[in-house]
């Protein structure tokens, strides 16, 4: 692989960055926080403001200033660095799917950092994107999130997925090679 082919799923990083700062810029600029500014599809989806200074669904919200910048800026910031690390230099036999599906989660990643660090003062992370549930689960609504969220969730998924066929495929050849290797005897 050459050293441009190396770096270019990190394009797709640094479009969700800007998308996702963009958009939460956007929100913080026209929607009071708090507010419910445009409902969607009969109360579908929300396009509202609101503050996280937790992780998922506010998980740690109420930690200390030290618990939540180890788990919540240091912890992330090195899992970042290692996936950059393998989408990067191609290691640990990831295929090109994988390459860019953690890239797209290095950009949900990153952009949810940036929050973290530089409005940690002022709340937290911005989300805005709110979805009924229906009941599912014993709740009416999904917490609420960003695109930086939906990029990490959907690139975890499909590099889940990924991984899973990779290894389906490799438990077939090595049976294939074993009853070979059997037969030949």
């Amino acid at each position: 692989m050459s050293r441009k082919d190396r770096f270019k799923p990190l394009i797709l990083s640094l479009f969700i960055i800007l998308a996702d700062q963009i958009s939460k810029a956007l929100v913080c600029k026209y929607i009071p926080e708090g507010a419910i500014y445009r409902v969607i599809g009969d109360d579908l989806i929300w396009i509202c403001h609101a503050k996280n200074t937790g992780i998922a669904f506010g998980m740690g919200a109420a930690g200390s200033d030290f618990v939540r910048v180890l788990m919540f800026i240091l912890f992330p910031a090195a899992v970042i660095l290692y996936l950059t690390y393998l989408a990067v230099t191609g290691k640990k036999d990831l295929t090109e799917l994988q390459r860019w599906c953690a890239a797209g989660i290095i950009g949900g990643s990153i952009g949810n950092l940036i929050d973290r660090i530089f409005r940690y003062k002022s709340g937290g992370v911005v989300d805005f994107i709110s979805v009924k549930f229906f009941g599912i689960l014993g709740i009416d609504r999904w917490p609420t999130f960003n695109i930086g969220d939906s990029f990490v969730v959907v690139f975890v998924f499909i590099f889940a997925g990924s991984v899973m066929l990779s290894e389906k495929k490799k438990d077939k050849k090595t049976d294939v090679k074993v009853r070979s290797f059997q037969r030949g005897k």
